[in-house]
């Protein structure tokens, strides 16, 4: 064994002083197959305690609820690599189509740190054209409410974060009974106001209304849970990947920001998914776009 390590650490040197971008790629792909393999490990791990233990997905500590989360992402992700290497010689192609579209082929544990985070600013700004139509809706639903202290207080929250600025929390708590019913809530928004959110959460829009509606409601939940969870473990004990990430997934592009601008953000936003019901996860859904649009430089 010791001998097959110095061998490969030769070849290792003798590519990164000959090919250096072929090394690059080389070992981020090598790098890349020893986390996914560890993470499956993990992932085997903790799914055999959630059995053993008899408890559920939104009963685990917050770091091992993330991982089931972004673990089952990838493998959605990695299945249609899967099919087309199926048949004989076919791998061939796939290693090409991979080394050519790796953001829409590879999976994170694949990118190189350049490509992560060229790649998380590509997908930021695909969600990010859907936030004008967002708040577009929500300010043309303000106008026919009922009540005029709440259509008064979300037109003054549309128009702040409209002209550029950013909302206080309890701004957003304010009007928290618009969304559990009409006609912000999940079940009463338009088909076009759910496919825009979706897109949010970068879950596919393309899906039958009823079938969207309840994917879009099973995420939120979701990650409501892991928003409670986190707030259990604290915000402060997050390494500065994990926070950037926690923001990322929650709608700000925190590639351009601080560990601690990216801290006071996520304690932001804990203040309000930990005060929501279930029955208000429109609000969070919505608080993606409001929250995160006027963020010192998330905006770029």
């Amino acid at each position: 064994m010791s001998q097959f390590k110095y061998a490969n650490g030769k070849y290792e040197s003798f590519l990164e002083r000959t090919f250096p971008r072929f090394y690059l790629l080389y070992s981020t792909f090598m790098k890349g197959f020893r986390t996914l393999f560890s993470e499956a490990k993990e992932i085997r791990r903790i799914k055999l305690n959630m059995s053993l233990q008899k408890i559920d997905f939104h009963q685990l500590p917050y770091r091992e609820m993330e991982r089931l989360r972004q673990f089952r992402r990838d493998l959605i992700k990695a299945i249609p690599i899967g099919l087309l290497s199926i048949p004989p010689f076919a791998n061939y192609l796939v290693f090409v189509l991979m080394y050519l579209f790796p953001r829409q082929l590879l999976i994170r544990h694949f990118w190189t740190p350049k490509q992560q985070s060229e790649f998380l600013n590509i997908y930021h700004g695909m969600r990010r054209e859907v936030y004008p139509d967002i708040m577009d809706s929500l300010e043309q639903v303000t106008r026919f409410l009922a009540d005029q202290k709440l259509r008064n207080q979300m037109q003054e929250l549309c128009i702040k974060v409209q002209g550029g600025s950013h909302p206080e929390v309890a701004k957003l708590l304010a009007v928290r009974s618009l969304f559990s019913g009409h006609p912000l809530s999940l079940q009463r928004l338009r088909i076009c106001q759910v496919k825009a959110l979706s897109r949010v959460l970068f879950l596919t829009p393309h899906l039958p209304s009823l079938f969207l509606r309840y994917r879009l409601q099973s995420h939120l939940v979701e990650l409501q849970h892991l928003d409670r969870a986190l707030l259990k473990l604290g915000v402060s004990d997050l390494s500065e990947e994990e926070v950037k990430m926690a923001c990322y997934v929650r709608g700000l592009n925190s590639t351009h920001l601080s560990p601690s601008e990216c801290q006071k953000w996520l304690k932001q936003w804990l203040q309000l998914s930990c005060e929501l019901k279930d029955s208000e996860v429109s609000l969070l859904a919505h608080s993606m776009v409001l929250l995160s649009t006027n963020y010192l430089g998330a905006k770029e």
